[in-house]
């Protein structure tokens, strides 16, 4: 069982500089799992970063190197889509990678055009790789409804992540809709949602979705305008046992 559940570690900014600051985890910003703690520390609207068993994972890493200052390296940086405000190549220039796994859609390599990492590995939705090190990852859909060719999202053009760790499924959706692949996900002890519009959808959508495939936990993220008191009581009026963590993901 979890125990608590990933409460969030805000960052907080010194007077001087952009560099940030994070607090030290504690027991109650950790999801266990039989191989030890996960820990999440969020950054800012699509980007955070988990640490588990040795391995620190970057997703989407925006906002400059500086506010991952105080930080792991990246064992691996998943990276969802090439939109800027996932995909930042100065914060990618900034960071220290030679260790890391880069995982990427063929749309991001086209357009990074180079090679970031120890090592890189291209991702179609539906496919999987596993580490070294124990961590599960599978690229799932992530795409715009109806689907067309020119939509903000284009199915196949992005990917959403399921990530293994030990006995935990970690869902990162990465910018999509209440698209039938994520309401048939299975077994997802935390799920990262995305709701906003026009790029992604409503938290009247995003409950209908969450609702279906029922994650122990949700936290809404990059979500900028939207009211996610309301999504957690659509969700709720649901009856469904997901327990939804709000958290200020704009705080920097």
């Amino acid at each position: 069982m979890m125990k608590s559940l990933i409460s969030m570690l805000f960052a907080v900014s010194l007077a001087l500089g952009a560099t940030t600051v994070w607090a030290a985890p504690e027991s109650e910003n950790a999801v266990d799992t039989a191989q030890g703690d996960v820990t999440l520390y969020p950054v800012q609207h699509a980007s955070f970063v988990l640490e588990w068993n040795g391995q620190t994972i970057y997703v989407d890493p925006t906002q400059g190197a500086d506010a991952y200052a105080g930080l792991p390296t990246a064992d691996i940086v998943l990276l969802t889509h090439g939109h800027g405000d996932h995909l930042d190549r100065e914060t990618l220039d900034g960071l220290d990678l030679r260790k890391a796994l880069v995982v990427m859609p063929q749309a991001v390599a086209d357009d990074i055009g180079e090679t970031y990492g120890h090592a890189q590995t291209i991702m179609d939705n539906g496919e999987t790789v596993h580490t070294d090190a124990g961590v599960g990852i599978h690229a799932v859909p992530m795409y715009n409804l109806p689907p067309s060719d020119d939509a903000y999202h284009p199915r196949g053009w992005g990917n959403g992540y399921v990530v293994t760790l030990a006995d935990k499924r970690i869902y990162i959706s990465g910018d999509t809709e209440g698209i039938d692949e994520m309401r048939a996900l299975e077994n997802i002890d935390v799920a990262f949602v995305c709701m906003n519009l026009p790029y992604t959808m409503d938290v009247e959508q995003a409950a209908d979705a969450v609702a279906d495939f029922s994650p122990a936990v949700v936290y809404p993220y990059h979500y900028r305008g939207q009211d996610t008191e309301k999504f957690r009581d659509l969700l709720a009026d649901k009856n469904v046992a997901t327990e939804v963590r709000l958290r200020d993901w704009y705080a920097q």
